[in-house]
């Protein structure tokens, strides 16, 4: 398991993000800040906060603003408006974003551009693009890694290939892909964690639908096979290991022993799967995919034939007279 990338988001990142384009982010005040970071996916309305009801600002949150908070400081003057501001005060506050475009008051544009708060404006209602902000948030900053190896997607089943160097791998891929299955990611695969415990497997922009075979070369999958032979991202269900094969060595003949791989702290079914000259190893995946997707059912075979067997044994296997 390699070592977490863990990363803040720049709060200029939102007014740039495709995901985010459709809210129409604008900059509208306090642009010095833009460079501060979010490290939380949660975000905050100050409602009460402002009326003094409350005293406790999330200060590493996004504050959204909507028609209720600006038209109660729309409200306020004297005394009472800078004690609802000085809730604000707090040092590096992420940001601030106005809702419905709503016209921020001029106190509040003052404010964020002394002391450096971006001020952002949307056209969107709060509830439709808390939703939206929320869920970019959660994947952008969820736990990752990289890992070597190689991402398919066989029969909906998210499976993870590794092994040493020259094992096989990127063959056994583009066999399984040559079946009908699809490539998420060759090479190098980026798991992120996203809650409550579910992990997504990608690949970089850079090397993204290419695949290195060996006597061949680096080979677009997407170019070859077609769009259906892709894909972007995908939840990962189980880890494949091929290993060389040792006359020496045990491995899992019966199938009653259920390993597991950790991934960002999450225990993935695993498999371990010897390697040797003709053998062909993407059937054996593939079998291993069908056999998943039947122990989700909560079909067992291994040990539906235990249990099939010890009934045998206990029912009848004595003769009459003995």
């Amino acid at each position: 398991d390699d070592g977490k990338i863990i990363m803040g988001v720049p709060v200029k990142e939102l007014l740039e993000a495709a995901q985010l384009s459709e809210f129409g982010l604008e900059a509208i005040g306090g642009v010095t800040g833009l460079s501060r970071e979010l490290e939380t996916s949660r975000i905050q309305k100050p409602g009460l906060l402002l009326t003094g009801l409350l005293e406790e600002l999330h200060a590493d949150r996004v504050q959204i603003f909507g028609a209720a908070e600006i038209g109660y400081l729309n409200s306020l003057a004297g005394d009472r408006l800078k004690a609802s501001l000085s809730v604000l005060q707090k040092p590096n506050l992420p940001a601030i974003i106005l809702t419905r475009g709503l016209a921020p008051p001029e106190f509040l544009l003052e404010l964020c551009n002394r002391r450096g708060i971006p001020l952002l404006k949307t056209q969107c209602t709060s509830s439709v693009f808390i939703e939206g902000l929320v869920k970019y948030l959660e994947e952008r900053l969820a736990p990752s890694t990289m890992l070597h190896g190689v991402l398919v997607d066989v029969l909906g089943v998210g499976i993870l290939i590794i092994g040493k160097s020259g094992i096989g791998k990127s063959e056994c891929a583009l066999d399984l892909v040559s079946r009908g299955y699809r490539l998420v990611s060759d090479d190098v695969v980026i798991v992120k964690k996203m809650p409550p415990s579910v992990l997504f497997g990608t690949s970089t922009d850079l090397i993204r639908y290419h695949m290195e075979i060996r006597g061949i070369g680096i080979v677009n999958i997407k170019d070859l096979f077609g769009i259906t032979a892709i894909r972007g991202k995908k939840q990962m269900d189980m880890v494949v290991e091929l290993v060389k094969w040792e006359s020496d060595s045990e491995y899992e003949r019966l199938g009653f022993e259920e390993n597991t791989y950790n991934i960002l702290g999450v225990p993935l079914p695993y498999l371990k799967i010897p390697v040797s000259p003709g053998r062909s190893v993407a059937p054996i995946v593939e079998v291993a995919a069908r056999n998943q997707i039947l122990k989700i059912m909560g079909h067992h075979s291994a040990k539906n034939l235990e249990s099939e067997l010890r009934r045998s044994m206990g029912d009848g296997t004595t003769e009459p007279g003995d």
